[in-house]
């Protein structure tokens, strides 16, 4: 394993931990982990390194944002997906997101499952697509992050299972 790999993996466990302890990620870790990427690709390669670890810091960046914006998921993730990508790259940011975002997905259907709320689950989407064909592509004010009573999924165990998936088969 490379050095920027060893170095991800250890910022999305400490994303899982404080994710699964306090339900925050916090701003010292992302922000922290960007900075040490560019600094470490900057001294590697250059201002080309700079570059790429820039472009890997914006790729992760914009694939969650819109998830982040519709209040699907909080900043924190947006952050440490990006926060990865610096370390990654752009090129295999884009399958940590498409990793990040299957394993969502199961863990969320898993997590429905467990709390037997998966009807209820599918009601919400098939709602909230009814909602965006109506209201355009804006928060629904009963289905976000601020809605209560409804399960919640640390978000940096599927960032972290992406990782994993990206760094296997890469």
């Amino acid at each position: 394993m490379t050095v920027p790999q060893v170095a991800a993996l250890a910022v999305a466990l400490a994303g899982c931990v404080t994710d699964l302890k306090t339900r925050r990620i916090p701003n010292m870790l992302t922000f922290g982990a960007a900075a040490g990427a560019f600094g470490f690709h900057l001294a590697d390669t250059g201002w080309s390194g700079l570059g790429w670890s820039v472009a890997g810091w914006l790729v992760g960046a914009a694939f969650f944002f819109p998830l982040f914006a519709l209040r699907g998921l909080g900043a924190g993730d947006v952050k440490l997906i990006a926060a990865l990508g610096a370390w990654l790259g752009p090129g295999p940011t884009v399958w940590l997101a498409a990793y990040s975002a299957i394993a969502g997905g199961v863990l969320g259907l898993g997590v429905a499952l467990a709390r037997g709320y998966t009807k209820q689950a599918f009601t919400n989407v098939w709602g909230l697509l009814g909602y965006w064909k109506v209201m355009g592509l804006k928060p629904h004010p009963g289905m976000s992050l601020d809605a209560s009573g409804t399960p919640k999924v640390p978000y940096a165990l599927p960032i972290a299972a992406g990782l994993v998936m990206t760094l296997w088969l890469r």
